[in-house]
């Protein structure tokens, strides 16, 4: 879980902006990169459900390993 420790500014007294230290930034982005890998990772999974599997024999008689 991620501890954040943001810095409100505010505009015409409503909170306008949340500054955060650049290591937790960095934190979020890797987070978030992280999360749409597996979104991504499991819609591929997905499409691909029904899509029959080549067998390991089948695949190095065809690469001649």
């Amino acid at each position: 879980m991620l501890t954040l420790h943001p810095r409100i500014l505010e505009k015409n007294g409503k909170e306008e902006f949340a500054v955060l230290p650049y290591e937790e930034f960095e934190q979020i982005t890797t987070a978030l990169a992280d999360y749409e890998d597996l979104r991504d990772l499991r819609a591929a999974e997905q499409d691909e459900k029904d899509t029959p599997g080549i067998p390991l024999e089948q695949t190095r008689r065809e690469l001649g390993i």
